[in-house]
C-alpha cells in the first residue's frame, strides 16, 4: 500500500511541476503581453535587433527611444520617435556616432542614418502610428526605407554593417 501511495504522490508532483512550468513563462511571447518601452524586435534575416528602452529626461519631447544593433558587428544606432502634427505621425530618427554636447545642423545631418514614419502593426494586422511608451507593444514595426538608408549611411562599410535590414521588424521578446 505504501508503494502505491508513493507512486501516486510522485505523479501528482510531476503534474504540479508541469502546471507550474506552463504558467511561469519568463518572457512575453506576444506584443500584447508587453509594454512598448520593453519590446525587442528582429528583422526577418536575424541581422538586426531593435530594442526599446524607457525614456530618460534628455528625450522629454520623444514618445519612445530605442537602439538598433547590427548583430555580429559593433554597430549600435540610437533612435527616438516623436509625435508630429498635421498630419499626426510617429516620426522616427536614427543616428550613428553623433557628437556629444553642442552639435551643428551639419553635424546632425552627417550622423543621421534614417528619418521617417514609424508604424506599428497589431495582432489583427492593423497598421497605425507607433504608440507611445506605456501602450501595448506592437506585433510588428514598419520603418519604410530603413534598409536602403543604412546602406547609404556612415554605419555601413568595412568593420560596420554589411547587410541591410528589411523594413519590417517582428516582435521577439519583452526585455526585463
Amino acid at each position: 500500500m505504501s508503494a502505491g501511495i508513493g507512486i501516486m504522490t510522485g505523479r501528482k508532483g510531476v503534474a504540479a511541476i508541469a502546471v507550474a512550468a506552463f504558467f511561469s513563462v519568463p518572457a512575453a511571447t506576444s506584443g500584447a503581453e508587453c509594454k512598448q518601452e520593453r519590446a525587442v524586435y528582429v528583422d526577418r534575416d536575424g541581422a538586426y535587433e531593435l530594442r526599446f528602452a524607457p525614456l530618460n529626461s534628455v528625450s522629454a519631447a520623444a514618445s519612445n527611444q530605442f537602439k538598433i544593433s547590427a548583430l555580429k558587428t559593433p554597430v549600435v544606432m540610437e533612435g527616438y520617435v516623436m509625435p508630429s502634427a498635421d498630419p499626426v505621425r510617429a516620426i522616427g530618427i536614427l543616428m550613428f556616432n553623433c557628437p556629444e554636447g553642442d552639435a551643428t545642423g551639419a553635424d546632425l545631418d552627417a550622423c543621421t542614418v534614417w528619418q521617417g514614419a514609424v508604424y506599428g502593426v497589431d495582432a489583427k494586422g492593423e497598421m497605425d502610428n507607433l504608440q507611445p511608451e506605456g501602450a501595448e507593444a506592437a506585433e510588428k514595426l514598419v520603418l519604410p526605407g530603413l534598409g536602403p538608408a543604412i546602406r547609404e549611411s556612415s554605419a555601413w562599410g568595412e568593420g560596420k554593417a554589411s547587410v541591410a535590414p528589411w523594413d519590417v521588424l517582428t516582435f521577439k521578446e519583452c526585455a526585463t
